[in-house]
């Protein structure tokens, strides 16, 4: 199945969040500390990590930080802390899913694999969509902008690929909710990944060209209808 690193100081939960990774067929790394960690990220190359942001030495978000920025691989963040400001302030860092402890184990386990579903794909994909500027290859799970291909985390692509196959539709919050989080993250979830897809794909993110804003409803993705410039052969980045 996945490779999974477990980041975790706590060791009878991060035995407890093995046991049940391993029952589901995935293979598991442990670490309890953020060094640890990102030593043996860049040394297996896990596909999804479930990071506790209370760490002994460098923070989780640290941790979060450094990887995000050099790879899309699913991250999912598990924290004591569950205040709103600290939900959002984790999907800022670049987090897909966010669990706050206690939470049930086969919960967990659901969630890290819809996130790798999000990231690797299925058997199956639809053809690549063209919207004016934007591009995205579901099977290559490549995304670009004006010819230029962009940097997207899973979820991120996931949420462009949804838009841009309603194009010209008002999609509701509702659905984005459910289609990314099989209901179990909030709007506030929502509001970040839109933040962060804007701050990626969009001219002017303080004023949205593209992801418009349907008040009451949800968003809207508007793209010219001529066609989209070749993707660039400059540098490229891959989907773990």
């Amino acid at each position: 199945m996945a490779k999974i690193l477990v980041v975790e100081d706590d060791y009878a939960l991060a035995r407890l969040v093995e046991a049940y990774l391993i029952q589901a067929g995935h293979t598991v790394l442990r670490a309890e500390t953020g060094e640890e960690a990102l030593a043996l990220w860049e040394q297996e190359k896990p596909d999804a990590l479930i990071l506790d942001l209370m760490l002994p030495g460098m923070s989780g978000e640290e941790v979060c930080r450094q990887i995000r920025a050099r790879s899309a691989v699913p991250i999912l963040m598990l924290t004591a802390k569950e205040s709103e400001d600290d939900r959002v302030a984790g999907f800022r860092l670049g987090a897909d899913d966010y669990v706050v402890k206690p939470f049930l184990p086969r919960e967990l386990v659901a969630r890290v694999e819809a996130l790798l579903r999000r990231a690797h794909g299925e058997w199956g994909y639809p053809p690549p969509l063209n919207r004016g500027p934007l591009r995205v290859d579901p099977s290559a799970r490549r995304a670009w902008v004006n010819g230029e291909e962009v940097f997207l985390t899973p979820t991120e692509f996931r949420l462009l690929e949804i838009l841009l196959e309603r194009s010209g539709q008002a999609v509701p919050r509702s659905v984005l909710v459910q289609a990314l989080f099989q209901g179990w993250a909030d709007s506030t979830a929502l509001s970040v990944h839109i933040h962060r897809l804007r701050q990626k794909i969009e001219p002017e993110p303080s004023r949205p060209r593209y992801i418009k804003t349907v008040h009451g409803v949800g968003y809207r993705l508007d793209a010219d209808d001529g066609p989209p410039k070749p993707p660039s052969d400059g540098e490229t980045f891959i989907f773990p």
